[in-house]
């Protein structure tokens, strides 16, 4: 049973009601693969992702960290044997790039394990996703990428909606045409199992130009 969860952004730790529900979802906890978003940056370790499942008393044995000190045939035989991957938050544009060049996504596809993503690492979950300077990236023209597609969806993550409602449904109109969008602030979660969609905090849908709030699931 496929189990992908879409999160925002934890300023201190998941919730205790979350946790339970990841305690019940993870059960193999051979191996946590956590892939950076900042592959060259010696310092990212994922800490702040890791202390969430820490303090959620989600333990593994092994931990791993894939970026550009790890080849890219390593990097593939840990995500093979990952229990659960995690993509790191930080900067979306260089780990879709990332995940390119080393060939990460199809590995993810196939995958049995648990796969999370929190801000950038949801976003690159999705099928496709929108990079506007309206969400904060420095680019004149906004670009449609592609991502991992874990499923046929889009996801803006970790985004200030409370007070930019109009903004984002104006900015992903015209995506959201084509394929459904699920946005989220802080301190939310889409999860995916299997085929079902549930929802932990402030989500809201984006589909055919029109928005609305999605009523808490989990």
């Amino acid at each position: 049973m496929k189990t992908h969860y879409y999160l925002g952004w934890f300023n201190n730790f998941f919730p205790e009601k979350l946790g339970r529900i990841l305690q019940e979802d993870i059960t193999d906890r051979k191996s946590l693969v956590m892939i950076s978003s900042n592959p060259l940056c010696a310092q990212e370790k994922g800490a702040t992702e890791r202390s969430w499942l820490d303090q959620a008393g989600i333990m593994f044995d092994t931990y791993h960290l894939i970026n550009y000190s790890v080849q890219k045939k390593d990097a593939h035989a840990l995500i093979e044997n990952a229990s659960v991957i995690f993509l790191l938050g930080g900067d979306t544009l260089n780990l879709n790039s990332f995940l390119k060049e080393y060939e990460l996504s199809d590995l993810i596809r196939k995958s049995k394990a648990v796969v999370m993503g929190a801000s950038a690492g949801a976003i690159n979950m999705s099928a496709k996703w929108l990079c506007s300077e309206h969400f904060g990236y420095e680019v004149e023209i906004s670009t449609v990428y592609d991502g991992i597609s874990l499923g046929n969806f889009s996801v803006l993550s970790h985004f200030d909606l409370e007070n930019n409602l109009a903004l984002v449904q104006k900015e992903l109109s015209s995506l959201s045409e084509e394929i459904d969008i699920y946005a989220s602030n802080k301190d939310c979660v889409v999860r995916v199992k299997e085929d079902k969609v549930d929802i932990f905090g402030d989500v809201y849908l984006i589909s055919h130009s029109k928005i609305h709030k999605l009523k808490e699931t989990l």
